[in-house]
């Protein structure tokens, strides 16, 4: 299979030079994904609105290459506060409760917009 992009639109991506994923084999990677939508910031001053909105992004595309959520064997969020770690964790478990992903959580100074407070990046394994 070709490898294949996945552009979330964003201005930046051309001038940064990265996709929003990219799908090499049966092999899926999901790159940073935050609580962007346009101009604005979702869920501004909320972990949990903002993770569930990650997750949402990362769904989507995910399904843009023919992969879903119980593809998905690891995850990584970035945090910027350890008292929003359990507000995360909570949409994450929702999300994947069932699917178990490996995962990893770190508490960093900043995220590139102070009001974005969540980044999550995912790999999937298509095994079917």
């Amino acid at each position: 299979m070709a490898r294949i992009l996945v552009s979330s639109g964003a201005p930046w991506e051309a001038t940064v030079g990265y996709s929003r994923a990219v799908r090499t084999g049966n092999i899926v990677e999901v790159a940073g994904t935050t609580a962007v939508d346009g101009p604005a910031i979702v869920a501004e001053g909320h972990a949990y609105g903002q993770a569930r909105y990650i997750l949402d992004k990362i769904a989507h595309a995910l399904q843009q290459v023919g992969a879903e959520l119980r593809h998905v064997t690891r995850t990584r969020m970035y945090v910027t506060s350890c008292y929003i770690v359990d507000d995360v964790l909570k949409a994450h478990g929702e999300v994947f409760r069932d699917v178990r992903p490996v995962a990893t959580l770190v508490v960093v100074s900043a995220l590139v917009d102070p009001r974005l407070l969540v980044e999550i990046e995912a790999t999937a394994v298509i095994d079917d």
